[in-house]
């Protein structure tokens, strides 16, 4: 009866990295350094030499001109060592396994350089165009397949638990569509994900091919085998190949897509026939992949951002509501659609010693003590959540159809008082790529599946899983509610407190990410000047090309410092003071026109009230609306723009037109987006953040921004700030 877990766990613990062979493709040496003596050998590298293989001797012959390279490698602080004998037609790679060299050798055909360039650099465009994730994960996976002439490449995403769904697919129809398939996690086991993590590309160009043995067997000094973790000719798991047998795929390569450190997913590609890719492509699709994963990650980091933003205010509203009403609980629930709104919730309770209150659709009074029962006798401190409560409270599925998960926040360091959140259940129809639940037993043994054909599985009992950034939020509300329950008289000092923690955890995050971001730009930029000099008879049209990378790496380092300037905006202090507006205006057309000399303008400028702000974020807001303004107008003979304000006691407004390119109205909410752009990037340059920036450093002046347009017509923006002093200060 426990033969099948066994099997599964003897699988799952199979030592992959160790394998003792090599795929046929490729000869495996093991070096010592420093007299480079040969301590292994694939099984074929006497066929490679020419002779037989002379251990404890350096690998003679065809090896001697690279030696010499790979010692002054070894002493350098490279990770890896790769060269091409093109003569040879044979790549040489080198990577270091404790005190040895691992020393690989495959055949390549090398694509022209100035045929791999502009592929790449139309990727890049292609890349930039796309508006969302969906897009650039269709744009990779089609390149790629275009570039390799695999018959067919996924997209494969992991979820939580590990399971694969197929995001994104191309095909020329040899192999069948896997597009929206999920995979369950016993697939790819995790001894195999910690190498995707460790090794990010791998071959197999004949799932038939005969293992190479590695002779001998283990280091003749410490008697281990050879790890060949990092090693791209590592053979890989008969189970495996009998996998890839069952999909029908003769050949395979798989590039790890790794977003902020961590295995997010895999490009996998596969053929009907064998198939291989010599390593320059290889290499061209890890730059490829790489490059998705940076969009991927800004992305994550921009919607994350904007998210906790979002919910930032709806917490400062509900704070708001409890300290206006005579009881906290009554005003924390008087605001119900913003309670719910914290955590995107369809319904809320407050369990208190005394009190029993709820808004939106909740269970019954008895089910709610009941789940409250549970979280006292299990002991959670501060939060739990579910996206399944089915599957930790016995039971609960009766009350799916409002309560399928939860968020419960304990709100009393005293007594057992909570503050809970539900979604309902949301039924969904799950497509798999086969049974995930069969197992196929023979000989005494666990073997992969055989059947690929998608196989429904309807879910129930799960609602919608909560974001990291609605559990910080509910994280957030609770810390406020114990302190304004337990520490009243220092309930503003510890909200600024958590604000502020919360602020320095994005701040650190943006400053990561932007470090992530630009250091594959700096690659770009110092490689190809590398490659320019090198190749010092490049022919104009590549030399072209290798200026147009490393320009729009450059221009990609400046869309990385805008974000930086973005996410910092929020906690750059505010000095208020009394802003001539008319002198930014002056500085700020005399900025602008210093890089449009030539354009005709016909400016219209009006004398403009004073505004009570911080006098430098007001002027990024004049430069970012002129800006653009003079920008959109570029198709103009004669440019009429004008700029005109007026106040009141309570507001002044500011008003920029202009008779440009203008804009859809219908797509008016997209205009203050991060990233969101309504004319294309190669008629008008930008970053597509100017707009969001601007509208960040006016809600920070707690004013408003509107826009109105009309394609072919212009633009027009309208920005309103409160013209209310604090008490006690002075115009400057």
């Amino acid at each position: 009866m426990d033969h099948p877990a066994t099997d599964l766990e003897a699988c799952a613990q199979e030592p992959i990295h160790i394998p003792g062979a090599i795929q046929p493709h490729g000869v495996l040496f093991v070096l010592r350094p420093p007299h480079m003596a040969v301590v292994q050998a694939s099984q074929n590298a006497e066929r490679f030499l020419g002779q037989p293989v002379q251990y404890g001797e350096p690998p003679r012959r065809r090896l001697d001109p690279i030696l010499p390279k790979i010692a002054a490698w070894h002493g350098s602080s490279e990770p890896t060592f790769q060269m091409p004998l093109t003569n040879e037609q044979v790549t040489v790679s080198a990577h270091r396994s404790g005190r040895s060299i691992i020393l690989e050798i495959e055949e390549a055909s090398y694509p022209p350089l100035d045929d791999l360039l502009p592929k790449l650099r139309s990727f890049g465009q292609i890349l930039a165009g796309q508006s969302d994730i969906a897009g650039s994960m269709a744009a990779c996976a089609r390149f790629i397949a275009q570039l390799t002439g695999f018959d067919r490449v996924l997209v494969y995403r992991f979820d939580k638990d590990w399971n694969g769904h197929v995001v994104a697919e191309h095909g020329n129809g040899k192999l069948p569509s896997y597009l929206d398939l999920r995979f369950p996690a016993k697939d790819i086991p995790a001894q195999a994900r910690a190498l995707y993590a460790a090794n990010p590309i791998r071959i197999i160009p004949n799932a038939s091919y005969q293992p190479v043995p590695i002779e001998p067997s283990v280091d003749p000094e410490h008697g281990k085998p050879l790890d060949l973790s990092n090693a791209q000719l590592r053979s890989v798991s008969p189970v495996h190949l009998e996998y890839m047998r069952n999909m029908g795929t003769a050949a395979s390569m798989s590039v790890s897509i790794m977003v902020n450190g961590t295995l997010w997913g895999l490009v996998s590609c596969h053929s009907a026939n064998p198939h291989m890719v010599s390593a320059p492509i290889r290499d061209a699709c890890d730059f490829v992949v790489q490059s998705l994963a940076i969009r991927i990650a800004a992305q994550a980091h921009s919607d994350d951002s904007a998210r906790r933003v979002e919910l930032g205010r709806v917490t400062a509203q509900l704070l708001a509501s409890m300290t206006t009403e005579a009881s906290w609980l009554e005003g924390l629930v008087g605001d119900g659609e913003a309670l719910l709104a914290q955590v995107g919730a369809s319904g809320a309770a407050i369990v208190a010693e005394d009190a029993y209150l709820t808004t939106g659709s909740v269970p019954r009074e008895e089910e709610v003590r009941e789940l409250v029962e549970w979280l006292r006798a299990q002991g959670e401190a501060e939060l739990f959540s579910t996206a399944s409560l089915a599957q930790h409270l016995p039971g609960s599925g009766r009350f799916a159809d409002v309560a399928a998960g939860v968020i419960a926040a304990r709100i009393s360091e005293l007594h057992s008082s909570w503050l809970i959140w539900f979604r309902p259940e949301v039924v969904r129809t799950v497509q798999w790529g086969g049974d995930p639940h069969k197992e196929v037993r023979e000989e005494g043994r666990i073997h992969p599946r055989k059947s690929f054909d998608a196989w429904r599985e309807q879910v129930r009992l799960t609602a919608l899983e909560w974001t990291g950034a609605e559990l910080a939020a509910a994280r957030d509300l609770r810390t406020a509610i114990v302190g304004i329950v337990l520490r009243k008289a220092e309930e503003l000092a510890s909200l600024s407190a958590e604000l502020q923690r919360s602020n320095k955890e994005l701040e650190a995050f943006s400053y990561s990410v932007s470090h992530d971001l630009r250091a594959p730009f700096r690659h770009i930029v110092g490689f190809a000047q590398l490659l320019r000099e090198r190749e010092s008879d490049m022919d104009p049209k590549s030399l072209h090309y290798l200026n147009t990378i490393s320009e729009s790496a450059l221009a990609a380092g400046r869309l990385v410092d805008d974000l930086l300037n973005f996410s910092q905006l929020g906690r750059t202090s505010i000095t208020y003071k009394n802003v001539d507006m008319n002198k930014l205006v002056a500085e700020v057309l005399r900025s602008v026109m210093l890089t449009n000399e030539g354009r005709n303008i016909d400016w219209k400028i009006a004398d403009l009230p004073p505004a009570w702000g911080d006098a430098t974020l007001l002027r990024q807001v004049w430069f970012n609306l002129i800006e653009n303004a003079v920008k959109y107008t570029r198709p103009r003979e004669t440019a009429h723009i004008t700029v005109s304000g007026n106040g009141s006691d309570s507001a002044t407004t500011y008003t920029v037109s202009d008779d440009g390119v203008g804009f859809d109205m219908t797509y008016s909410g997209k205009l203050f987006g991060v990233f969101q752009r309504l004319q294309r990037q190669e008629d008008f340059e930008g970053t597509g953040i100017g707009l969001a920036l601007v509208r960040r450093i006016i809600e920070r002046h707690n004013g408003t921004i509107t826009a109105t347009g009309e394609v072919d017509k212009g633009a027009s923006f309208t920005f309103e700030l409160p013209t209310v002093q604090p008490k006690g200060h002075a115009f400057a």
